[in-house]
């Protein structure tokens, strides 16, 4: 019996673990869920099989070194700036591991470590990042394979509630870690490639500079920048691209409405509000705008922000409850950031049946025989209802199957790695088409930035 442990119990392991207890008996599997609170993992585990559920407090080495030392491979589920510690722990015990989070600086620093002992730490092997390396990486080997040159690479990822359950006026619900969604865009400027200039967006720009982009069948969507659009450029063997651009999709309008917020400075992180728990909706609000004798805290809203009263971003404004004076933020010494997402947590979160939506797009440009050419490539997951979301299972499937191929030795490679090579890539994206997790690739007419030769 080989027991793979998985650390996290949290929203995006459901479909990870549904994957792995179908693969349980077939392939000789017993799957350890490890989580801070027991409950959290005895109720995932419920009804399946060669499944246990322990308690597992990763800042208590004792009882992390104990359940990793046990297992054949490793699945941290962790918030990223926690890998480290489980890392530390495979590399001593030589156990190979996968997470689906971004390369840190000090995962990184072990590579050559990891490389020695023979082992693999598989990193970035979810959504974004994970399944766009895997299906860009695809497309961009086969256009180098026949020849041709890239020299425009776009990739555009959007975790959004389906079209059956979109029911507020923002199109959007909460499908991730809802924080993450309240300061994205912050801590470092914008920053990306277009035809051959470099481009920057501070944070306080960042939700006005939008791109537009259709999906067949699902309508019209925008984007806004990734934080470092650049820094996949030699990982993709993209160092002469003359566009490189990664943005986060939403539907058309929100961008907008949420710069409302960042004007007013209700995503700041850095500081904490006074008197916060008592703090009504409509006292944070306020808190904001300029002293007024006379004024309302609308009609001083409305004139801080230059919207009208029949303007959609105040209807939008109005639908979350800002201006109750009855309902209240409730926690002490919250940031500004922290109320918001209270108050968005009201209206945000997926009822029992809703239903999820990831959405991802890349478009790619290439010379081939003096001709440019372009390729779009899209993706669409619904999800099933709030427990088994098309996040989880994006994030949770590619995991899944790379680590059973990683414990099968049919994924062979060494070190700290991401799924940018054919060996990782082609087999996982195989396996995501048979759960339905596939993408439409079709030839368009090649749209560069500079069609008329204007100054880019």
């Amino acid at each position: 019996m080989r027991t793979i442990l998985l650390i996290g119990a949290g929203k995006s392991t459901s479909h990870l673990l549904q994957f792995l207890c179908d693969k349980a008996k077939a392939e000789n599997l017993h799957i350890e869920i490890g989580d801070i609170n027991l409950a959290n993992a005895q109720n995932l585990i419920s009804g399946k099989p060669n499944c246990t559920a322990i308690k597992l407090d990763i800042f208590d080495e004792d009882e992390r070194k104990k359940a990793i030392k046990k297992a054949d491979l490793v699945i941290s589920m962790l918030p990223a700036r926690f890998h480290i510690e489980v890392a530390k722990d495979c590399l001593h015990f030589n156990k190979n591991m996968v997470t689906a989070s971004y390369v840190s600086n000090e995962m990184e620093a072990l590579d050559a470590e990891v490389k020695q002992k023979g082992l693999i730490f598989l990193n970035e092997i979810g959504v974004d990042p994970g399944i766009d390396h895997m299906s860009a990486m695809k497309v961009i080997d086969h256009i180098r394979s026949k020849g041709g040159k890239m020299i425009l690479f776009e990739s555009f990822t959007g975790g959004l509630v389906a079209p059956e359950s979109d029911t507020n006026l923002w199109n959007y619900k909460f499908t991730w870690n809802p924080r993450n969604v309240v300061v994205a865009g912050q801590g470092g400027t914008a920053k990306f490639i277009q035809e051959g200039t470099y481009k920057y967006i501070p944070y306080h720009k960042l939700f006005r500079r939008t791109e537009f982009l259709e999906i067949e069948g699902y309508g019209k969507f925008e984007g806004y920048a990734n934080r470092d659009s650049l820094k996949y450029r030699s990982a993709y063997g993209l160092e002469n691209v003359l566009t490189l651009y990664r943005g986060t999709i939403r539907r058309v309008g929100f961008s907008k409405a949420w710069n409302m917020f960042v004007q007013l400075g209700m995503t700041d992180d850095s500081f904490a509000l006074e008197d916060s728990e008592n703090m009504s909706y409509r006292e944070f609000v306020n808190s904001f705008l300029p002293y007024s004798p006379t004024d309302s805290v609308e009609l001083k809203l409305r004139h801080y922000l230059k919207i009208d009263q029949d303007d959609i971003m105040w209807e939008k404004l109005v639908e979350l409850d800002l201006f109750d004076t009855q309902k209240k933020i409730g926690i002490k010494n919250a940031t500004p950031a922290q109320a918001l997402q209270k108050i968005l947590e009201d209206h945000w979160l997926l009822h029992e049946e809703d239903k999820d939506m990831i959405v991802m797009y890349h478009k790619f440009g290439y010379e081939l025989n003096g001709k440019k050419h372009q390729i779009d490539s899209s993706m669409v997951a619904i999800g099933e209802d709030k427990i088994y979301t098309a996040m989880s299972k994006t994030v949770g499937l590619p995991l899944g199957i790379a680590a059973l191929k990683i414990l099968n030795k049919e994924i062979t490679a060494t070190g700290v790695v991401i799924p940018i090579h054919k060996d990782i890539y082609e087999p996982v994206l195989n396996e995501l088409e048979n759960h339905d997790i596939k993408f439409t690739e079709k030839e368009v007419p090649y749209m560069g930035y500079n069609p008329n030769n204007v100054a880019g």
